[in-house]
């Protein structure tokens, strides 16, 4: 778990950005390394700073952040990107995840569940306003492939402790399995999934209702 988190802020409205900076002024665990006011800033900086989470503005001048999130994973894939925005709409969301954002939140959320997201999403796990995940789950009902269908019982039960944000060592545990064992069933649920790694998976489950958004 990141002790510290550090975050580079991207919005075109200045007065977003100053409040942003007012919030995580007032959290112990949190720094702003930097501001961006276009979509062209957030990629330079956040390949120049490389902070921990870019929260990340949809609608921006000279770069939108869509663009910008897929330029700056494509350079900075160690970077994680979360969306902050107005806009809930399908494509938005849509397309935002498939950039590589690791987060949807939208500018109505509470101070608690921003900050309890930034924390999730600088940890790799993901982290999805209700509107984007019914979204996704619209998306997957009207015409997707069957959820999870290639995952063996156990497979599955992995890819959900994985949504949740469980490591190996915690799967194993909760699984009563080897670690070894954990690690061959993460490798096989990534190649049926086709996705890269955890976060990507994860996403799927959060994405497919394997899981909830957050531990109740």
């Amino acid at each position: 778990m990141n002790s510290h988190v550090r975050v580079l802020v991207a919005d075109d409205h200045e007065i977003v950005r100053e409040g942003l900076c007012t919030l995580f002024s007032e959290e112990t665990d949190f720094s702003v390394v930097g501001e961006a006011k276009n979509g062209e800033e957030a990629v330079a900086l956040a390949l120049d700073l490389s902070p921990d989470v870019v929260l990340m503005d949809l609608m921006m001048p000279r770069l939108d952040g869509i663009e910008a999130t897929r330029r700056i994973l494509a350079k900075a894939p160690g970077v994680h990107v979360l969306v902050l925005t107005s806009f809930a709409d399908e494509p938005h969301v849509r397309r935002a995840i498939a950039a590589g954002a690791h987060g949807f939140l939208l500018k109505d959320v509470l101070k608690e569940e921003l900050l309890r997201s930034i924390r999730a999403v600088a940890e790799g796990r993901p982290a999805l306003h209700a509107e984007a995940q019914r979204h996704l789950m619209r998306r997957v009902a009207g015409g997707g492939r069957p959820v999870a269908e290639e995952l063996t019982e156990r497979e599955l039960a992995v890819l959900q402790l994985i949504g949740r944000g469980r490591s190996n060592k915690e799967i194993a545990k909760a699984l009563h399995l080897s670690e070894g064992t954990v690690k061959g069933h993460v490798s096989a649920v990534l190649s049926k999934l086709g996705v890269e790694d955890r976060t990507q998976a994860a996403l799927f489950a959060v994405r497919e209702g394997l899981v909830p958004l957050r531990d109740d």
